[in-house]
């Protein structure tokens, strides 16, 4: 079962891409994704996740204003 958790104390979302084991992760700048053995991501925890989804959000909204004529 896919899960997506909010861990308010620290401020990051989870999102459980997969059920597998964890078998080792690797940190990209506010990511940590965990993968299985095989390489599949099961996990995936966005740090500072409220400053990273305003910031994707913002990103987004620029680029439609800047695309409409």
């Amino acid at each position: 079962m896919r899960k997506i958790k909010y861990s308010k104390d620290v401020d990051a979302l989870l999102l459980e891409l997969s059920d597998k084991k964890i078998d080792y992760a690797e940190e990209e700048e506010q990511m940590i994704i965990h993968f299985s053995k095989d390489g599949e991501p099961v996990l995936l925890e966005i740090l500072d996740a409220k400053d990273f989804i305003l910031n994707s959000l913002s990103s987004l909204i620029k680029e439609k204003e800047v695309a409409i004529p």
